[in-house]
């Protein structure tokens, strides 16, 4: 991505709406902002196909694109948060849990499907470190949940 494309003109390229986003609860923050750092509270798909156990209900091509639906939530959260995606420096850190069934031991190709669309909107910005692991459970029987670290200016 060239420094002049603006992360909300990636977007519209990618053909990708993002919609303001609000706290689930009162006591916790869709995102804080210490320093030049944005955390962002974990987000979850908004389609509801992308529910059960990967490995099992849900195949990993299906689970990648939950972790990509997963990645466009934490951009709208970053968006509600900031105000301006412009702001975002770069992607820090990426943790990507996974609805894994019992030996399900494919998360990381999983969690690509969050890390390759932080890629297509933020170019270079977007490569991050990361965790991709397999749990037991999620709320609301969710495939993905995924946490990102932004720095911003």
């Amino acid at each position: 991505m060239n420094s002049m494309t603006h992360p909300d003109d990636k977007l519209k390229q990618l053909g990708i709406a993002i919609e303001e986003k609000t706290t689930f609860h009162p006591a916790v923050a869709l995102g804080v902002i210490t320093g030049n750092l944005l955390y962002l509270s974990g987000s979850t798909p908004s389609d509801p196909r992308w529910k059960g156990r990967v490995g099992d209900a849900l195949t990993v091509d299906q689970g990648y694109e939950a972790a990509k639906d997963c990645a466009i939530n934490q951009i709208a959260a970053a968006k509600s948060v900031l105000g301006d995606l412009g702001r975002i420096k770069r992607v820090v850190k990426v943790l990507g849990m996974v609805n894994a069934a019992p030996g399900f031991t494919d998360s990381p190709a999983v969690v690509h499907g969050a890390s390759e669309l932080y890629f297509a909107v933020f170019g270079d910005k977007g490569i991050h470190a990361r965790s991709a692991v397999g749990v037991q459970a999620l709320p609301n029987d969710v495939a993905v949940e995924i946490e990102t670290i932004f720095e911003i200016t």
